[in-house]
């Protein structure tokens, strides 16, 4: 701090101090401190040495708030002029330089340093603890334009309502992070990273409040009245609606009109702001703008408020005094904190203004009483559009008094350009929009929409443009027509694009010729040019538009305008424009809109749907629909139509007339000739049938699922999942409720997914479906436990109608609470999370579901399809969806009537009546004048004629069918009656007066008037419940319609009532589905049922289907929804004057006689044959009444139609649609284009356009790019269930929401019913895999267990194959009955016994003999190997065919039990961790290991690689230091651990990486294992990607084209080496080497479950054993090695396995608990035992054939489990399929045979890409029969195979003899060979050993050498010259080149 400021602070002090209170009485002292505070502070921060004022800040209040009002007269405050003027600096702006942020914090847009979100949007909801004096505000960065940051600022140093008393500095604190006491708005703006360019200004970045709305959120508020421009009860458009007062006793109508016109336009000045400006003194009117407009401020005291209002009161009231602002000096504290304030000078800016507006001081001299007469205003424009900004220099415009007696319409004045002037007078006969307003505005987006898509050239259209374009629009519509805002913002749109496209053409040509390019502003409509240019369109339109030019101001126009009004100069005039042209040449206009039709319209469009209830409620209840109830009344001939009704009733009563006689009512005889007739009524109760459409979209549901299942992101895995639950969503309709659950029910599902059982399944169904109520709550909660407690169950949560209720779930009202329940349960955290919970939503109306916020991914929309899809006819050839699109194009044709029109008279009763009473609710109207025509129609038809003029001939017709059709009809069938009856009040008025009309008239048994509301039960009366049991069968005394589907063939009339139809079904085939309209939301305007309209005919158009199936059922030929969703008036006939219609009867009759069949299936028209009616009247009836039969031209005989069944009339002709006038010009119009004028509405009143620059929808778009037109240019409004998921950016598309559109009644029900079926299935397919099913081959035919048991009786031991005794039990067992010989050691022989079913005995089993024979299904076409039995039988019985040799496989589908082994594509929750991924964490890390070891064999040392993930590095040994792999662990043959495993399991593995079952986390149970996957060097990178946390050994590179044999052979090298090295470990650590475990497992990759087989052995009294009872069971693989593991004496054998399973289990497996046989597949080999026997690495087949031989030849025990097996999966791909011989020869395509996999050596032959040894194999094989020829079939003399076993082909048997000393051979005395294969002899072959062996003459020789020097040698050192006669065309080569390294084989023959 410098001297000079401490010295000016020092004297500032003290003369403080020193004054004291000078401004005795006056002076603010709760104040002072904190002005002295600041005022000190902001000196210590100022580099100004002019001191600045404490006591400025506490002047008067009173002349505060005169200056304040004063400047709201002269300056209108604009949000545009909360900048700094230029008035305070004249010097340039300096850069500011910001202190640069402390590193390491955050400097993210939007967020502290701390790190917190402080974006209004992310803060909405939260939870903000905000000080005492503290407000929230929203403050602007200019580098997030369109976002606020939410700030707390202590109250004092922010203005008041008028701009002041702000005390300068700042308090404030981060409602992020919570840091408070910022004292400084500079250290402020940097902690929320405003990053201002400019000096930090709290004026500038300080905009607005923030309120709660009504649902609790934070929203922008009122702006900050920074200078006195704006008060603080300004609104936001989303807060003006909630502070409209309680409304007095008057119109709804009018005293809700201007607020909601408002509140749309999103103007911000409320009730208030209007009066503070209009100077309206009084105070019961500014109390109540006051109280309303407080209600939501933001924590401020009603105390302010109270001043604030009588402080207005006192500004008004001394307007008249501006000498006492033009004296005062110091006007108030300095602006800018770092700029001196000279307390002598004078306030230049307020100077300024007095001085340069001096109409505004003359303005201010008004009396009292006229500012009084200026304010007397009522509510309505209290909180309306009237309080628009009112410049001073123009006078009030008065409201004449009368206007609407004078008019008989409330003119509508639409706001245009510039500010429309105060209104005062009477207000409540006027209405004020801002529709046009609002309409002008969006096309300044426009450019800005260009912009964006990157146009260069754009103009905005001018103002003079736009009203002219007005002014053409309204000269264009007929005199009856009204005006759209759509239609005109259309008009705009076009016009814009036009002129840009033309501007945009002009510019590239100026460019590409260089020449001056003319802007197309140049030659736009001018001001001057404007007033004659709308004249002279307005001149060619039958004088409808007026256009008044006002030279001076809008006020002079809109006087102009209701003088004429007044004088009745403007009758016939509809519109009258005004157009101003302002002195400083700028334009402004208004419309004020003067024709009845027009303005009615317009007034009604304005209230929101609820308003229009609330009005119309109002009306009814207090009683102003009186007048109109008499008026109604009063048309009767005879003066009173209730007086006419009730004669009716005494004459009926009284004489019963012959009319009445006929009415009879409805008994048991009736009952039981119906009962007989009734055999063709087809019941409703009985099953669904799905149609192929049907099925084709629960196909296509199911294949998205798939989709989803299988994306990369594992958002849904369906193998997981074991079975599927669901719940449906409803509306809260009782019918659409039981509709549903009636469908549940008929549907058979829950049965299906086995929820519930047969018995007990209609009882429960409706505990699947839930109406979207409060009170059914429970079902969704018991549902949400289920899905929590259930994660292997997939629940589907199905919204049906899922465009009814889009309420956000913030949203609560107590009138209606189940608003907002759909959000809260679809779109609620734990549905959203849960990964076994499905969102399915079912909509008939997509486009509210698809804005840019939708949840549901384009890709997750199912479509419905079309009648032909992908060239298969989908629908029955007699059915067709008839929907509004055929409706449509109807009316297109000439030759017909058209199945869609209005009603021109009931339409003219409107009009007329609308007239008569302007202030009557237009749905008001049309009720009553539909009460009156169809009581008129049914007094006519019960015989009083003279009521024929009061009704329509139409619906006199509509009653006449209904009446006659039940009469004509051998079953009483009858037609329905459909009237739509938006508002409840009124449908009840319609039900109630209409009945009371058919009661009268005793009609009460002809039809049945039915109320249907959403809440209430379908309730008829008894009698015609008694028909409707007799049609349908029903016996039961309960039963009673539950839905609209039960009223098949009732005459009724159903008032349908509901602010929007919840999706009811209605009987399938009535003929008549007839529909009267009631105008709904001011004569449908509403914008939602407009585009409803629009969009059902898209629906239609594109999906133009059958209705199916009563939704499941439906087949309506109409498509009831249509009639059901929109208010339509269906009728069947049309009546005309007798004389006319004979006529048109006879010339119809003629033509249709002429026409062929197919021609008349559709009728022409539904026109009544008077001729056929006046022909048999008499036999009728007496009385001359009116009759109908609808006739139909199906045949050509017209009168045989007037006794047709009703049902069998709607089989072939859909009914004719009636609506109001206004609707059906919306809906049939089309541009030149074709596209409906319905697609410039929005598509539902919850969203909104993105901008009004938005193309036009094409005609032929497909659903799918309605759905992306939709989603690109819609988004969702703040009231919008995906409204939430626009302020999370974050969120995306929901990965598991799935939408389903398809037209109303088209059978979606059934169709997603039918879906949830097949995904059962498949899960359970899912659950199945395809294992192999082969019974063991090669079986002798003679009983095995016989002759094995005649071999062992050897050794003094006779072991049966069930029973493996120990010794020292002293049990000797009998041959055959097992009858022990000691019965008093009975119960330790069952003990033994049991053992012996479980382990073997090391001493027994050595005794078993062992089984050469090869069992393997998969080696049939092997050669078999030599034993006794098959040369005894003579070979072995085949199980295939010749021809059958290469069919595939046989195979069983079975379900994957909870132990079975899994491939990549199985994600669970359990397993993630062992698989190593999972979508929420990073891959597992893992590191590469080299193990280097030497190999005798390969004659050198081998390195392997080992890849070991982290978390399993604790099964292996390290070096330290180093980290070098050592070795890996290996336990203790004594160790016991249940949860343990403790063979290291090998799986070999190629081409399998993702269908590989490598996945042993549910096959091991949980129990700790070592698992390491054998894999070839190229394919590292690709099994390490799909199993990350799998150890893997890599084999080095010179095995890539290896086979298996490589794989088994380098394993057991590598487990020898390994057991050695831990062995050395073990017994440094004090062990015993012989302790260490020496078995591994080697295992296929295709095992995939497991098996136990369990005999129960059960005695007799003799103590024989019975037959054994087997079970088998899976098991998981822990427990078959654990069992193995256990075996007594383990290490002495050297290959312990199971066997394969097959369904068909053989004797042998019972007999025999443990097999000395071959083991595959799946083996325990023990690596110490073996260590002299390897496998052949060369080998690619019958490797493990070949080792099983060589270990039992070593004199090893080979044991084998019967009692466990495995499953083997069927698996494709991989596996030896991954080697394919081909030509060496590039792009050659050639057939190979294998007798070309040899050559002669040196020969030309073409080399082929295979490994050497493979060809070999294939080439022996195949071909072997050729090379030895005396061995086929000859099982006697087989060929001897020394030290090998190689596949000869399964014709020829192989005898295997090992050349090792010791070794165990086939004893082969006697025997003679047929032929001798030498393979890859070594030492251990000599002349010596092979002269011991005796061949036939002729046999065969075959030398196998890997090079022709080796092959001679052979020859040599083995004297084979000496018995075999080789040639030199007898050496071969396999077809390899020399790089290839090629084996040679030399072959002779014996001599």
């Amino acid at each position: 701090m410098n001297t000079q400021n401490k010295n000016i602070l020092s004297d500032k002090v003290q003369e403080i101090l020193g004054m004291g209170n000078s401004y005795a009485g006056q002076l603010k002292t709760t104040r002072f401190e904190e002005v002295l505070h600041n005022s000190i502070e902001a000196s210590l921060r100022s580099n100004n040495l002019v001191p600045r004022p404490v006591f400025s800040q506490l002047y008067l209040e009173a002349e505060h708030q005169l200056i304040s009002n004063l400047e709201a007269c002269k300056r209108p405050g604009t949000e545009e002029e909360e900048e700094d003027d230029g008035s305070e600096s004249s010097s340039p702006l300096i850069p500011y330089q910001m202190k640069p942020p402390p590193e390491g914090c955050c400097t993210t847009d939007g967020f502290c340093q701390a790190g917190k979100d402080l974006r209004l949007i992310s803060m909405s909801n939260e939870q903000i603890e905000v000080p005492s004096g503290f407000l929230l505000i929203g403050a602007k960065s200019p580098n997030l334009p369109e976002h606020l940051l939410v700030c707390a600022v202590d109250k004092r140093f922010l203005p008041d309502d008028n701009g002041r008393n702000a005390l300068l500095g700042f308090s404030g604190n981060c409602v992020g992070c919570g840091e408070k006491g910022f004292r400084y708005f500079t250290e402020f703006s940097n902690h929320i990273n405003l990053k201002l360019i400019t000096q930090p200004k709290k004026q500038k970045h300080l905009k607005c409040y923030l309120i709660k709305n009504a649902q609790g959120s934070l929203t922008k508020g009122p702006l900050i009245c920074w200078k006195g421009t704006e008060g603080r009860t300004q609104q936001s458009p989303s807060s003006s609606t909630s502070s409209i007062p309680s409304q007095p006793p008057e119109s709804p109508a009018s005293s809700t009109t201007g607020a909601s016109a408002d509140s749309v336009a999103g103007n911000n000045q409320n009730a208030l702001t209007g009066l503070q400006q209009a100077g309206a003194p009084t105070d019961q009117a500014v109390s109540r703008a006051v109280i309303g407009a407080s209600a939501s401020q933001n924590n401020r005291d009603s105390v302010r408020h109270q001043n604030a209002m009588k402080t207005n009161n006192v500004s008004c009231q001394n307007m008249a005094r501006p000498s006492v602002i033009g004296n005062l000096a110091n006007s108030g504290p300095p602006k800018k904190r770092h700029r001196g304030w000279s307390p002598d000078s004078s306030s230049a800016i307020e100077t300024l203004s007095i001085h340069s507006n001096p109409t505004a001081q003359n303005s201010g001299s008004k009396t009292v009483a006229d500012i009084a007469e200026l304010a007397c205003m009522t509510q309505s424009s209290l909180l309306g559009p009237i309080s628009s900004p009112l410049t001073t220099s123009e006078e009030p415009v008065v409201v004449p008094d009368n206007l609407l007696k004078i008019c008989r319409t409330r003119p509508v004045i639409f706001k245009g350009h510039g500010n429309l002037p105060y209104l005062c007078g009477n207000l409540n006969d006027i209405v004020v929009s801002p529709m046009l307003q609002n309409c002008y505005r969006n096309t300044q987006t426009f450019p800005r929409a260009y912009e964006q898509h990157s146009t260069s050239v754009t103009t905005v259209l001018s103002v003079e443009m736009q009203i002219l374009l007005t002014v053409y629009y309204l000269a264009q519509l007929a005199p009856d027509q009204v005006p759209l805002i759509e239609d005109l913002e259309h008009i705009l749109v076009r016009a814009w694009q036009e002129s840009n496209l033309t501007e945009t053409k002009q510019y590239q040509q100026a460019v590409s010729h260089s020449v001056p390019y003319v802007s197309s502003s140049t030659l736009a409509v001018t001001a001057k040019q404007l007033t004659w240019l709308a004249k002279l369109a307005a001149s060619s339109c039958k004088n409808v538009v007026r256009i008044l030019d006002s030279t001076n101001s809008l006020a002079e126009g809109l006087t102009e305008t209701f003088k004429l009004l007044s004088e009745g100069k403007l009758l016939g005039k509809n519109f009258v424009v005004i157009i101003c042209i302002t002195k400083n040449q700028s334009t402004e206009s208004c419309v004020v809109v003067t024709g009845k039709r027009q303005a009615g319209f317009l007034a009604e469009r304005m209230l929101s749907p609820k308003d229009h209830l609330k009005e119309i409620n109002y009306e009814l209840v207090t009683g102003k629909v009186g007048a109109l109830g008499a008026f109604f009344s009063s048309l009767c001939p005879e003066g009173d139509i209730d007086t006419l009704l009730e004669k009716c009733s005494l004459t009926r009563n009284g004489q019963g007339c012959s009319f009445n006689a006929s009415l009879k009512k409805f008994d048991d005889s009736t009952a039981q000739r119906l009962a007989v007739c009734s055999g063709s009524t087809v019941s409703n109760k009985g099953t669904c049938q799905i149609h192929p459409v049907q099925l084709a979209v629960a196909r296509k549901l199911l294949s998205h699922v798939c989709a989803i299942a299988d994306s990369s992101t594992q958002n849904l895995d369906l193998g997981s999942f074991e079975k599927v639950d669901f719940l449906i969503l409803v509306p809260p309709s009782e019918v659409a409720y039981q509709q549903t659950v009636l469908h549940v029910r008929q549907s058979g599902i829950l049965v299906e997914l086995g929820l519930e059982g047969e018995c007990t399944a209609n009882q429960c169904a409706d505990q699947y479906v839930m109406k979207l109520t409060t009170e059914a709550q429970g079902k969704f909660e018991a549902f949400q436990q289920r899905a929590l407690k259930n994660p292997y169950t997939l629940f589907i949560l199905i919204h049906d109608h899922a465009h009814w209720d889009l309420t956000s779930g913030g949203t609560f009202s107590q009138s209606e609470p189940f608003l907002g329940l759909a959000d809260r349960i679809v779109n609620c955290k734990e549905m959203k999370e849960a990964l076994n919970v499905l969102t399915l939503q079912v909509t008939s109306f997509p486009f509210a579901l698809q804005t840019q916020q939708t949840y549901i991914s384009p890709y997750n929309e199912i479509h419905w399809p079309s009648s032909c899809n992908s060239g298969v006819n989908l629908y029955h050839e007699n059915n067709k969806y008839f929907g509004l699109s055929d409706f449509i194009d109807s009316t297109h044709s000439g030759h017909k009537l058209p199945l869609l029109r209005y009603d021109s008279s009931f339409e003219a009763m409107v009009t007329a009546v609308e007239e008569r009473f302007p202030k009557m609710h237009s749905a008001v109207i049309w009720t009553y004048i539909l009460i009156q025509h169809y009581s008129a129609a049914m007094m006519v038809t019960a015989g009083h004629s003279q009521m024929k003029n009061y009704s329509s001939v139409e619906t006199l017709e509509i009653i006449q069918s209904l009446i006659s059709s039940a009469r004509n009809c051998p079953n009483n069938h009858g037609y329905m009656v459909l009237l739509r009856i938006p508002s409840i009040s009124l449908a009840a008025l319609a039900y109630e007066r209409l009945c009371q009309v058919r009661h009268r008239l005793g009609l009460q048994y002809r039809f049945e008037i039915i109320l249907g509301t959403p809440s209430t039960k379908i309730n008829i009366s008894q009698h015609f419940l008694t028909q409707l049991k007799v049609w349908q069968k029903i016996e039961d005394p309960d039963w009673a319609p539950e839905t609209y589907l039960d009223l098949e063939d009732l005459p009724c009339i159903l008032i349908l009532s509901g602010a929007d139809p919840y999706g009811e079904s209605f009987p399938r085939f009535v003929a008549l589905v007839l529909v009267t309209t009631v105008a709904d939301s001011g004569k449908n305007s509403n914008t939602k049922r407009q585009r409803s309209y629009s969009n059902q005919s898209a629906s239609s158009r594109s999906s133009k289907t059958s209705s199916l199936l009563c939704d499941g059922d439906p087949f309506l030929p109409s498509g009831a929804e249509d009639t059901a969703r929109h208010p339509l008036h269906v009728e069947p006939v049309n009546i005309e004057d007798s004389s006319v219609t004979r006529e048109k009867s006879k010339l119809r009759a003629d033509s249709v006689q002429q026409k062929p069949n197919h021609e008349t299936q559709y009728p022409e028209k539904h026109r009544i044959n008077l001729d056929q009616i006046d022909n048999n009247k008499t036999s009728q009836r007496s009385s001359k009444t009116f009759s109908s039969g609808s006739s139909s031209t199906q045949t050509p005989i017209l009168g045989q139609m007037s006794s047709q069944c009703p049902r069998t009339k709607a089989a072939s002709q859909p009914p004719t649609v009636f609506l109001p006038k206004l609707i059906y010009e919306i809906i049939t119009k089309v541009d030149s284009s074709g596209v409906a004028k319905l697609s410039s509405f929005l598509p539902h009143h919850s969203v909104h356009w993105i901008t009004s620059f938005h193309p036009s929808l094409a005609k032929m778009m497909t659903s799918t790019e309605q759905s992306l037109y939709y989603r690109q240019w819609t988004v969702a409004k703040q009231n919008h269930m995906d409204f939430n998921k626009a302020q999370n950016r974050t969120e995306v598309f929901h990965p598991r929401r799935l939408l389903l559109n398809g037209p109303p009644q088209v059978g979606k029900t059934g169709a997603y019913l039918q879906f949830l079926g097949i995904l059962s299935r498949m899960l359970i397919r899912l659950m199945e895999v395809d294992v192999y099913d082969e019974e063991e081959i090669n079986l002798t035919i003679h009983c095995d267990l016989l002759l094995n048991y005649n071999e062992k009786l050897e050794g003094g031991y006779w072991v049966t194959q069930t029973d493996c005794f120990a010794q020292e039990s002293a049990v000797q067992l009998t041959q055959v009955g097992c009858l022990c010989t000691m019965r008093e050691a009975k119960e330790d022989a069952s003990l033994q016994l049991k053992e012996s079913l479980l382990w073997p005995h090391l001493e027994s089993f050595s005794k078993l003999l062992f089984d050469y024979t090869v069992h393997d299904p998969k080696y049939e076409d092997a050669s078999p190997v030599y034993s006794r039995d098959l040369a005894n039988n003579k070979g072995y019985k085949a199980h295939k065919k010749e021809g059958d040799i290469y069919l595939r496989r046989q195979t069983t589908r079975m379900r994957l039990s909870k132990y079975a082994a899994y491939n990549t594509y199985h994600h669970c929750e359990q397993c993630h961790e062992y698989m190593g991924f999972n979508p929420r964490c990073q891959p597992y890390d893992s590191t590469l290991h080299a193990f280097t070891f030497s190999c005798s064999m390969l004659g050198e040392e081998v390195q392997l690689h080992f890849i070991i993930p982290k978390s399993k590095e604790q099964n292996f040994i390290f070096s330290q230091p180093g980290g070098q792999l050592e070795s890996m662990k290996l336990p203790l043959v004594t160790d016991k651990n249940s949860d343990c495993i403790k063979s290291p399991i090998f799986t070999p593995t190629t081409g399998r990486h993702e269908h590989g079952l490598f996945n042993l986390y549910h096959a091991m149970d949980g129990a700790n294992h070592l698992h390491v996957l054998v894999i070839k060097e190229y394919e590292m990178a690709v099994y390490k990607k799909y199993w990350p946390n799998h150890i893997m050994l890599v084999l080095p590179s010179i095995f890539n084209n290896s086979g298996v044999g490589a794989a088994h052979f380098l394993i057991k090298e590598l487990s020898y080496h390994n057991l050695e090295l831990e062995r050395n470990r073990q017994e440094e650590l004090g062990s015993k080497p012989q302790d260490v475990w020496p078995f591994i497992v080697i295992a296929d990759d295709s095992c995939v479950m497991w098996n136990s087989l369990n005999t129960d052995v059960s005695k007799n009294a003799t103590s024989a054993p019975t037959e054994p009872n087997t079970l088998e069971r899976n098991v998981s693989l822990k427990h078959v090695l654990q069992h193995i593991e256990a075996t007594a004496q383990i290490p002495h054998y050297a290959l312990c396995g199971i066997r394969k399973w097959s369904s068909k289990i053989n004797n042998l497996h019972l007999a025999e608990p443990f097999s000395r046989c071959h083991l595959h597949d799946f083996l325990l080999l023990n690596v110490d035992l073996t260590q002299n026997v390897q496998y052949n690495q060369n080998r690619f087949t019958c490797d493990d054939v070949d080792f099983n031989l060589r270990v039992h030849s070593a004199g090893l025990l080979i044991c084998r489990f019967n009692c466990f097996s495995v499953m083997k999966k069927q698996i494709a791909i991989g596996g030896h399929r991954t080697f394919h011989i081909k030509s060496k020869v590039p792009d050659v395509p050639m057939s190979i045979s294998p007798s070309q996999y040899i050559c002669a050596p040196d020969s030309k032959h073409t080399f082929l890409a295979a490994p050497a040894q493979l060809l070999l194999e294939k080439y022996l094989q195949h071909t072997s029969n050729h090379l030895f020829p005396l061995s086929v079939r000859n099982y006697s003399h087989p060929v001897l195979s020394v030290d090998c076993y190689l596949n000869l082909g399964q014709e020829i048997t192989v005898c295997f003899v090992s050349s090792r000393p010791h070794s165990l051979n086939i004893n082969t005395c006697g025997l003679t060979f047929s032929g001798l294969l030498l393979y890859l002899c070594d030492s251990f072959v000599t002349s010596s050993i092979l002269k011991k062996f005796h061949f036939l003459k002729g046999a065969t020789l075959c030398v196998i050498c890997q090079d022709r020097s080796s092959l001679r040698q052979t020859v040599v050192r083995l004297e084979l010259e000496d018995e075999w006669q080789f040639r030199l065309r007898d050496e071969f080569q396999t077809a390899n080149s020399q790089e290839d390294k090629p084996l040679f084989f030399l072959t002779g023959r014996h001599v």
